[in-house]
């Protein structure tokens, strides 16, 4: 299979090396630069799938390592989870502002794992210092 990936990647890379040659301000070279394009990008993702399938790191035998320990949250972490949040309404309030409520609810949901990670710094920091001490 990885022979056959290897084949075909490599022909539609001189697939897309010869519609290059075609490519102009027409309609036909239109097609030829879209050919080119993915015809390249296709190919290859084909050849690095062919060269690179089987590779897979070989685990070395040895003592296995202990877990590490689970780290106490820091005022770092709040402090960064913050300025996520700051950052996130500085944003998304400029949208608003000037592009619309369509477009903040757009840039809301583009921000929303920046603004889940961050409100999980914090929360996960508060409640490290709300938990009762062994």
């Amino acid at each position: 299979m990885r022979l056959l990936s290897l084949i075909a990647g490599i022909a539609l890379i001189v697939v897309a090396f010869g519609a290059a040659t075609r490519v102009a301000d027409t309609r036909d070279g239109l097609i030829a630069e879209a050919i080119t394009l993915l015809g390249g990008l296709a190919g290859i993702g084909l050849v690095l799938y062919a060269l690179f399938a089987g590779a897979r790191p070989v685990p070395t035998p040895g003592a296995a390592r202990p877990p590490a320990p689970a780290r106490v949250p820091t005022s770092r972490d709040f402090g960064l989870g913050a300025a996520g949040l700051g950052l996130a309404v500085v944003l998304i309030g400029g949208l608003a502002i000037t592009a619309g409520w369509q477009w903040a609810a757009w840039g809301s949901v583009l921000l929303l794992p920046m603004i889940a990670g961050s409100a999980f710094l914090c929360g996960r920091y508060l409640r490290s210092r709300a938990a009762p001490k062994p």
